[in-house]
This record gives structure tokens, sequence and C-alpha cells, in this order.
């Protein structure tokens, strides 16, 4: 008896270790007092807050928060609870440095934070789906015929309670435990070394114990990094008009959660406080079927760049009303590159009478929806 309950013992010493020696290396990814290690993509400085223990997210706008820095393998694990039914959230991994055209998320895979009352149907359910996002890739284990990866078991609990996640990402592969237990997993993922990102989406959310543990990984190939910081900051936070003003009729332009939407008829024009000079942009702009042109404002009012559907340099790189168009340049002097949609327009633009430290600026002849407004600094 005395031999057996040594055994028995040492095996619970030896299981304990493992434990011990498993649990080992992990860090907090939250400071316990502010937002320390992470950036506002695209929302509001009011939509993440630290109360005590937790990170709170108030879900408004629709957004996201990421790290400073990109991870490659590593186990993530965070504590979870909604605090409405039906609460919408979700973790992103391997995500690129800003969101993706004419979309409020980024690219990545993610890990979907539902509230049990949001339901499920034969395409999501609320019990840790994993599936990527935006144009990243990822191989299902249990999935339905898509890109989805659905958990084998219903653990998760319903709003208030809280939920354990843990996210196990190597090589490419994507395995999420959900109260204690795997239950969803994916494969081939690309890309596989990126930004983490959690993800505002209408609904209040509360975090704690966050943490990460880094695991040694190989080279990967660069069509799997996602991409890296490009210095962008975003302009519009989704709640108002805050860093713009407007001249003309300002009821033309209206804040709409993650996108701003001008419903004039022309003239009216959304123009930032902050002034720039060398510097890069950005903006996601889908036009309305009537409307020919998009005024860019690069240096300054009267010196814009106008987008118009008639123009065939512009015209074979534009798409149709209705899709979003990503407009990207870079401001040196007089002189700006440009692209359209992620192909170079051929010839260099040369603005007439720009001004120097001048407001970027946005008009259209007729109805737009705008978003994704980031600048960087190019004067390097």
């Amino acid at each position: 008896m005395r031999s057996l309950f040594v055994g028995l013992l040492v095996s619970l010493i030896c299981i304990g270790s493992a434990f011990a020696a498993d649990e080992e290396g992990f860090v907090p990814m939250f400071n316990g007092k502010d937002l320390a290690g992470w950036r506002h993509v695209n929302t509001h400085p009011s939509t993440w807050k630290v109360e005590g223990d937790m990170l709170v997210c108030s879900g408004k706008p629709i957004g996201e928060l990421r790290t400073l820095r990109m991870y490659q393998n590593f186990i993530m694990e965070l504590e979870w609870r909604h605090m409405v039914p039906k609460g919408n959230a979700g973790v992103f991994v391997w995500a690129d440095d800003i969101t993706a055209k004419g979309q409020p998320f980024h690219r990545g895979i993610e890990v979907q934070v539902l509230e049990n009352a949001y339901g499920k149907s034969n395409w999501f359910t609320t019990h840790g789906d994993i599936f990527p996002i935006h144009g990243a890739k990822m191989k299902p284990i249990n999935g339905r015929g898509g890109g989805r990866a659905f958990p084998t078991e219903e653990r998760s609990k319903p709003s208030p309670q809280w939920n354990h996640y843990r996210i196990e990402c190597i090589d490419g592969n994507i395995k999420l435990s959900v109260n204690g237990k795997v239950v969803t997993q994916g494969t081939e993922c690309s890309p596989h070394k990126g930004y983490i990102c959690l993800e505002s989406e209408g609904g209040i959310v509360h975090y704690r114990n966050v943490r990460v543990k880094e695991l040694p990984g190989k080279k990967v190939l660069p069509a799997h990094v996602a991409v890296e910081e490009r210095g962008y900051r975003c302009l519009y936070q989704g709640i108002d008009l805050g860093g713009f003003k407007v001249d003309g009729d300002a009821k033309t332009w209206q804040p709409a959660d993650w996108v701003l939407k001008y419903k004039g008829k022309g003239g009216d024009k959304l123009i930032t406080d902050d002034t720039f000079s060398d510097y890069g942009f950005l903006v996601d702009v889908k036009r309305g079927k009537e409307t020919k042109t998009v005024h860019l404002g690069i240096g300054g009012i009267d010196s814009s760049i106008n987008l118009d559907s008639a123009n065939e340099q512009f015209a074979k790189l534009l798409s149709k009303p209705g899709k979003w168009d990503r407009i990207e340049g870079v401001v040196r002097g007089r002189k700006v590159s440009l692209t359209i949609n992620g192909q170079k327009v051929e010839q260099v633009i040369e603005l007439k009478n720009p001004t120097a430290n001048a407001p970027f600026v946005i008009s259209a002849s007729g109805p737009i929806d705008v978003t994704n407004v980031y600048v960087r600094d190019a004067s390097k």
C-alpha cells in the first residue's frame, strides 16, 4: 500500500512539475494601468479603457486595437465576458498593420468571441469558430465546405459569465481551447506571422488575464508575413467629426460608425484640423452611382487630385460605383506618387499651387462613403 501511495505521489509531483514547466514563459499583454504596447487602429480613445484588472471595450465604433509588435509562434490566453446578450467581438492573429480595403477589420485569422444569445446557424456558432478574413487563408478542421472551422463542442458560457480561451499559433496552425478543452483547429494559415488584435463590434465586452508566451520558430517566407508597421495613424475615429471641419453644409457629412457618409451634391469639403508636409496618405472611398469625381486636396484646398471616372489614367484602375477603392499616395513637395487598388499610377502627379503644411481635404461631385483615412510621415 505504501509503495502504491509513494508511486501515486511521485506521479502527481511529475504531472505538477510538467504543468508548471509548460506555464513558464507567459507575460502579461496589459500592464493594468494603460494601453502601453497596443495601438488604437481605427477606434476612438473612449472605445478601450483599463478598469482595475480588466480591459473594457465599449463596442463603439466597430474597429480594432492591435499590438505594437508582430508575433509568429505563440500561445495566447485570455478571459472574456460579454455584458449584453448577442454581443460580438473577436481576437485576430497574424494580422496586417492596418484595416483591409473598405473594412473596419484587418486581414488575418479571426477567433470568434460571440455571446450565446447571438444564436447559431449552418455557417456560424457562438462557441469558438475560427476563420480567415479579408484575404487571409486557412484550411479548417471540422469545416462545412467553406473556410470556417467549427468547434466540436459547445463550451462557452452566456453573459455575464467569464470564459477562458487558449489560442495556440504554431507554424501556421491554430488551435483554440474553450474553457479548458481544445474544440477548434485550422491549418496552413497565411499569413502566419503578424499582429494580434482585439475587436470592437457593437457590444460591451470585458477582458482580463490576457497573456502571451512566445515560442521558437523557423524563418517565415515573405508571402506568409503580414504587412508590417508603416507608421499610419487613423484620422477618422468613428464617433463624430472630431479632427475635421466642413467647408460648406456640415450636415452633408455624417458619421455612421466606421464609415463617413457624404450625402451632398458637391462642394462641401471635409478638411482635417491637422496639416501635413511630405506625408503618406491612404483613404478608402466608395462612389455613388451619380458621382463621377472624387477630389483629394493633397497640398491644400486649392491643390487637389481629381479622381475622375472619365479620366483614362484613373478609369482603368477605379472600381465601379458601389465598390470600394483604396487610394494611397506619397506627397513630397509638389510631386505625388499614387496607387489605386494596389496598382501604381504610371504618371507622377505634379500639384498646382501646393501649400506647405496643408490640411488633407476630401470632397466629391456627389454622394460617397469614406473610411480608413490614414496618414504617415514621409519626410525621411
